[in-house]
């Protein structure tokens, strides 16, 4: 968790504001008792009204300068956590941001969701309690046992016999609970796991009838969570009876040999009132450290998974010098291009080889599982490729920043991603200053403008949360207007056409031919009516390239692909 706190630096002047406040209350703390039996000693036995008076005014003092003391630490310290908290989740967010998909597979959605909220909120909570206690606790502790040896050395002996058997109940109760407090992070983000499935596959939950099977695996993630936070719990809550029950016995024990002393005229009844008062300051600040410790286990456990992310380094990075563009526009070249994904056993994609030229319609069909989006996910680098090259503008994309590479790009994945907003700002995802002629211009080539006027407020009209509130096909079509209203030197899309109908296809297509004339255009799709007007036609089976060539060629010469063409088209309509 130390590791975690060197995020602390631009907060140094108000922890150390903090610090100082908290020693100047726990000082007057420990000076009260002191002021109180010099009333009960000197004042009250020989009847000296003014001299109660003046310590009385000095305790008053002493208390009124602490309470301000602990409120103004209290304010500060509840600031510099809120404050910690806030920057944390902003560099954790930052970082993710720089992942590629590898480390998203890696950690998992729900996990770092988790990190995010719930384990930041764990380290917030106990950066608090240190600020406030950290401090305070061990002084009061250590000054107590200080002022108590002052008052009554051979009284101490009782406190040495307690402070060891607490001390030993605390490190035991916290080795049973921090292995416990890891195990229930880790099935907090089995629960937002399945939370999050639940939600976001509502429509498909529902359509199969499945909500008792969904309801039974939220219930089983949430017993299990259940049941490990009442155990550990239980653990942590014997802390307190047992820190109660050594705090009386002590007070017991210093009340009965104290009354002795006193008789014997060893001990004045205002030491043995300071002397009770010290043990009880003792006594708190053990409590206080065993609060810490009930937090700080959990907290560790939190840190830890958060330094994960933070120390995790992107396997896909920017190389220092990245170069710039050439004077190419918009040329593709895989050349012998293999890679695989992460604990794959055969690679996805093998010895791919060809070109795409700006002008160009460049598309790749084949069968499920054949490594037709794999193929498009590595020219904007979301993966690194195992061997070969993959050249744009003559340039290895691995050469390229993130954000030179990407932003010649437009792409529209397979599945249609929109944003809460209104149409208008999802389409300007594509580009943020575009006007409003070239959004509008990008939905009419998108076949979009429609629909978009047919809605309410036009293209101020809210798309919900997903674009739950549009169909499939308006979603794709609002995905497409976006990568057109940036206008790149590359195209891709990833089987883009699959929710709109063979007209709104055709229109589509038809458009986008005017709108790509110096662009080059990959495309991936299921329907061979969607590709059979390319230039160029790739064929892949089981990641490897089959056959290249144009519709009529590859009639032809591919089985690979007249058995696709067949099982959607006639023998008629083939001839």
């Amino acid at each position: 968790m130390m590791r975690l706190f060197r995020y602390l630096k631009p907060y140094r002047l108000p922890i150390g504001i903090i610090l100082a406040l908290v020693f100047v209350q726990s000082l007057s703390e420990l000076y009260l008792p002191t002021l109180m039996s010099d009333i009960v000693n000197f004042g009250i036995s020989k009847g000296d009204v003014p001299y109660i008076w003046q310590i009385g005014g000095i305790m008053l003092a002493v208390a009124i300068g602490g309470t301000i003391c602990a409120i103004i630490s209290s304010y500060m310290s509840a600031k510099v956590a809120m404050g910690y908290g806030k920057l944390m989740r902003g560099k954790v967010f930052n970082h993710v941001q720089h992942f590629s998909l590898q480390e998203f597979d890696q950690i998992g959605t729900a996990s770092l969701i988790t990190r995010t909220t719930n384990d930041i909120t764990q380290v917030q909570q106990v950066l608090v309690m240190i600020l406030r206690m950290m401090v305070s606790a061990p002084m009061m502790c250590i000054g107590g046992i200080i002022m108590a040896v002052n008052k009554d050395a051979k009284l101490t002996l009782v406190l040495a016999v307690v402070i060891p058997i607490l001390a030993l109940a605390i490190f035991a109760v916290a080795s049973k609970g921090i292995p416990l407090f890891k195990a229930m992070q880790k099935k907090l983000d089995k629960l937002n796991l399945v939370l999050r499935e639940g939600l976001i596959g509502i429509r498909v939950i529902r359509s199969f009838n499945r909500t008792t099977h969904e309801k039974q695996r939220f219930n089983d993630a949430n017993t299990d969570l259940t049941q490990t936070a009442i155990k550990v719990n239980r653990i942590m809550a014997s802390l307190m009876p047992i820190m109660m029950l050594a705090f009386n016995f002590s007070t017991i024990a210093i009340i009965w040999f104290g009354s002795d002393r006193i008789n014997a005229g060893s001990m004045q009844v205002g030491d043995l009132m300071a002397f009770i008062q010290y043990a009880t300051q003792i006594m708190f600040s053990l409590v206080m450290v065993s609060i810490i410790f009930v937090m700080i286990p959990r907290a560790s456990a939190s840190a830890t998974r958060i330094n994960e992310v933070l120390e995790m380094e992107p396997v896909i990075r920017d190389q220092a010098n990245g170069k710039q563009a050439s004077g190419q526009h918009g040329y593709i070249e895989f050349d012998r291009v293999t890679f695989s994904y992460p604990g794959a056993e055969n690679p996805a994609l093998s010895d791919i080889s060809f070109s795409a030229r700006p002008g160009e319609t460049t598309a790749i069909i084949g069968g499920t599982g054949s490594g037709k989006s794999t193929m498009l996910n590595l020219i904007p680098r979301f993966y690194d490729i195992d061997s070969g090259r993959i050249l744009v503008n003559g340039i290895d994309v691995r050469e390229f920043s993130h954000e030179d590479l990407r932003a010649k790009i437009g792409l529209v994945p397979q599945k249609a991603v929109l944003f809460s907003g209104t149409i208008a700002d999802n389409i300007r995802y594509g580009k943020r200053d575009a006007t409003d002629e070239e959004m509008r211009h990008a939905a009419d080539v998108a076949q979009a403008t429609e629909f978009i006027n047919g809605m309410p407020d036009g293209f101020e009209s809210t798309i919900a949360q997903g674009g739950t509130n549009v169909s499939g096909g308006q979603k794709q079509r609002l995905s497409i207007a976006r990568a057109l209203v940036r206008k790149p030197e590359i195209y891709i899309f990833d089987d883009s056409f699959s929710a709109l109908d063979f007209k709104t296809d055709a229109k589509l297509r038809a458009a986008l031919k005017g709108e790509t004339v110096d662009s080059t255009v990959i495309l991936v799709a299921q329907r061979v009516s969607t590709v059979m007007d390319a230039d160029r036609i790739i064929v892949l089976e089981e990641g490897r390239i089959a056959d290249v060539g144009t519709h009529k060629e590859l009639l032809e010469k591919s089985d690979v692909y007249r058995e696709i063409v067949s099982s959607q088209f006639s023998e008629e309509e083939i001839a």
